[in-house]
């Protein structure tokens, strides 16, 4: 009980801080939806999708290698896993910020849309390739943190990133606009730079937002020594190239959706349908947080506790009540759609377009139920050392994602979009868990996942096509839900409660 005990101080740490940060990168989105229209939001939910693809290749799968080699080399070689982990982010970053700025006007032309000129893609391609290049920096250091323990430290400073990102955010968007309407100083500082309403101000918020945490995190980067171990490199290399293929092969899945939307339907209408999406997965991101949020808690966890004999026990306890908690979120936001809306209904006479998507967020939920199972799943192959196997199933689900996207976007749109992320997520759970059953058996209790993931399939259908999205009906219905799950659970909430009592 103390190892899950210390697992769920971790996460409620990372958890508050990933709860903190996303909840006003969330509430910045209203105020995005009210400055742009529906097709220019979709440019933004575009490029950010090819963002979080570059940002996996960027960082190498170096977070989780660094981890594993941690827990591999002797005390006095930690700081070689350290370096050598730095070391191959740069050298990364470096070739890729290069790279972008040479090739900066093909790019551009690769990834415009109907509604911008090819110069603004120009100046787009290079923000992202300082921003998306700060990040990569940041990655090892802030991975050092979690192992040294400090989620105090790490907290602080995600919280600054995301501070000034929204305070940069809407002094560009809406304060520095009014100010300039009033003083004339105003009016000189922007000058020559500023342009109102301009999609790209978003981008320079997240540029300065990225190199203030790069600058926090300067005491971390100092420790870092230009010495490579040869044959420690080659090992990590060796571990982490199938971790950097698996997660390139996860964001394709993820985000692949939303990079191919503007060729599969290459229309205003076409933009249009992706800011809605992007709009309606949005509500999407309490659940998403409280994935990342135990990944966070969880990942040196794991790594730290499989020498214990009962390791695969209490992963397997972790992975129970990991679904039943995502469950109940999932749940309790389909309870409540009818209020949590009133965040995308953007400017006066687009308030109904991005509701129109909102049939979309129960699957857009269960898929994120799904991706945190997956991710829960993975222990296997990591502790292992058999990270190839993470390889296989990323790229099978990669190969479905495409194959999905190209025959499902097209007519059904996003729609066709959610419906293939939740049966590629299905075909990579049950990959993950047969073939880990095989390898690295872990007792998970299949049937009770299998009741938990029925019970919130059966209550947000019930919420959404039988109550209607009433929030007093699927609260009740919510309520219902909580005590069953309270009743069947009962002997472990008391044991939990004995606990903390002593």
């Amino acid at each position: 009980m103390s190892s899950i005990k210390k697992l769920l101080s971790d996460t409620v740490i990372y958890g508050l801080t990933t709860i903190i940060a996303r909840v006003l990168n969330f509430l910045l989105t209203p105020f995005f939806l009210r400055k742009f229209e529906s097709s220019i939001y979709g440019i933004f939910t575009n490029l950010y999708s090819y963002a979080a693809m570059i940002n996996a290749v960027l960082a190498f799968g170096m977070e989780t290698t660094y981890f594993r080699y941690l827990q591999r080399v002797d005390k006095s070689d930690k700081e070689k896993v350290f370096n050598n982990s730095f070391i191959v982010t740069l050298f990364a970053t470096i070739i890729f910020v290069a790279t972008m700025f040479i090739f900066a006007e093909p790019i551009a032309g690769f990834v415009k849309s109907v509604d911008l000129q090819p110069q603004e893609y120009i100046v787009f391609v290079k923000l992202f390739a300082v921003i998306l290049g700060a990040d990569a920096l940041a990655v090892v250091p802030f991975a050092r943190l979690r192992a040294e323990g400090r989620p105090i430290r790490y907290g602080v400073i995600k919280i600054i990133n995301i501070t000034a990102l929204v305070f940069c955010n809407l002094f560009l968007l809406y304060w520095l606009p009014s100010l300039m309407e009033r003083h004339s100083f105003w009016q000189e500082f922007a000058t020559g730079w500023f342009r109102e309403g301009w999609l790209g101000n978003v981008f320079i918020s997240n540029l300065i937002a990225s190199v203030v945490t790069l600058v926090l995190l300067l005491p971390q980067i100092a420790q870092f020594s230009f010495r490579i171990d040869g044959a420690l490199m080659k090992s990590m290399i060796s571990y982490s190239f199938p971790i950097l293929i698996a997660n390139i092969s996860f964001i394709i899945n993820e985000h692949l959706d939303k990079m191919m939307f503007p060729k599969l339907i290459p229309t205003a209408q076409g933009e249009q349908d992706l800011g809605i999406y992007g709009a309606v997965a949005k509500i999407a991101i309490f659940l998403n947080l409280f994935v990342t949020a135990f990944r966070l808690g969880a990942e040196p966890f794991f790594f730290s506790y499989a020498k214990n004999e009962n390791a695969k026990q209490v992963y397997a306890k972790i992975m129970d009540y990991f679904i039943i908690a995502m469950v109940l979120v999932m749940v309790g936001l389909t309870a409540n759609i009818s209020w949590l809306k009133d965040f995308i209904r953007g400017g006066e006479f687009e308030r109904e377009v991005y509701w129109s998507g909102l049939n979309i967020v129960p699957i857009l939920l269960f898929n994120n139920v799904l991706l945190g199972i997956y991710m829960n799943l993975s222990v296997w192959y990591r502790l292992s050392d058999q990270t190839r196997y993470g390889l296989y199933i990323s790229v099978v689900g990669a190969i479905i994602t495409v194959m999905l996207n190209i025959t499902l976007i097209p007519t059904y749109s996003y729609v066709g979009a959610a419906l293939s992320t939740s049966l590629t997520y299905f075909v990579m759970v049950t990959m993950s868990y047969s073939l880990g059953q095989k390898n690295y058996p872990i007792p998970y209790n299949k049937w009770k996942a299998i009741f938990y993931l029925a019970l919130a399939i059966i209550s947000t259908a019930g919420m959404y096509y039988v109550f209607d999205n009433n929030v007093w009906l699927s609260n009740a219905l919510l309520l219902v839900v909580v005590g069953s799950v309270v009743y069947l659970e009962r002997n472990f909430i008391k044991s939990v409660a004995v606990k903390l009592k002593k």
